[in-house]
């Protein structure tokens, strides 16, 4: 379900992840993690400018780094799905709604809540739980003592230990987080819309380093699909002949839901002998040409 391995396709994602783990890193090896964090002190009564922006996105332990850089790395699904420009919107309305809605929850509770919010880009990623509950399909369950657990229950179990890791000072932003990821799923000001410019694109991608690409394999199929479907796939990485191999309704589903057509999914599966992983990389190089 997560599509290809690593941050193929995926750049958003890695340089978030990285300067996540990098200012981390530096905040706790300096021993100054504990001062990380929302205070009403330091946002309403005495501005800390780069105290603010290093909470946002540097965890206050390694314990909170590693379950947040794992559903960080796991969410990049969605960058695949939307593309990393329409990501780059998510990711800027989720932590700038979220900050927002932190700021007047402190306002309101002033002393009636802990001194502190927990830092760390908690907005982001409980924002990131929204389309995956209501978007993205369970593709396997299994029992373990008689209790029926999804693929999608280690997600939701990450989460709530992130949750846990801070408790009262992770409750208002994890709050946050929902209610910006719902008003991004509503569409709110038409947000879903939202691009940025092509000469902030390029710009970006300019500083971002990418992965080389793996080339697609060359997969014989004997599926027949309609002749639109038939001339984007030829065109996009060469014509279709045969093969024995059959595609599992519960595969095409799971590449439907990440927004491709369940025609072209079904051809992608056929060519990649049903892996999912290289199904996804096939049809993203298509759209990519």
């Amino acid at each position: 379900m997560n599509g290809p391995s690593g941050f193929q396709n995926a750049p958003v994602t890695r340089n978030l992840v990285i300067f996540c783990a990098f200012l981390t890193v530096l905040f706790v090896a300096r021993g100054r993690s504990t001062s990380l964090g929302f205070s009403y002190q330091d946002i309403i009564q005495r501005l800390r400018f780069f105290r603010v922006i290093a909470s946002i996105f540097a965890f206050s332990s390694i314990p909170e780094l590693i379950f947040g850089v794992y559903l960080l790395y796991y969410f990049r699904l969605f960058e695949r799905q939307i593309g990393s420009n329409k990501y780059s919107v998510f990711v800027l309305f989720s932590l700038s709604a979220s900050l927002l809605l932190d700021v007047l929850a402190l306002v309101f509770l002033k002393d009636r809540t802990t001194k502190m919010l927990a830092s760390g880009p908690y907005g982001l990623i409980f924002a990131s739980f929204i389309p995956f509950l209501f978007d993205i399909p369970i593709s396997s369950q299994i029992r373990v003592f008689g209790i029926p657990f999804s693929d999608k229950s280690f997600i939701y179990m990450a989460g709530l230990q992130l949750f846990l890791s801070s408790w009262k000072r992770s409750l208002v932003p994890t709050i946050c987080g929902l209610l910006v990821g719902s008003l991004y799923r509503l569409n709110v000001f038409g947000i879903r819309r939202f691009k940025f410019p092509q000469f902030i694109e390029s710009f970006f991608s300019r500083l971002s380093w990418s992965a080389p690409r793996r080339s697609p394999p060359r997969i014989n199929v004997r599926r027949n699909v309609p002749t639109s479907a038939n001339h984007h796939l030829e065109r996009s990485f060469g014509s279709t002949t045969t093969s024995i191999v059959e595609t599992p309704e519960s595969s095409v589903a799971i590449l439907v839901s990440m927004g491709f057509d369940s025609n072209l999914a079904r051809q992608a599966l056929l060519r990649a002998r049903n892996d999912i992983n290289m199904a996804t990389d096939i049809l993203l190089e298509a759209q990519s040409r």
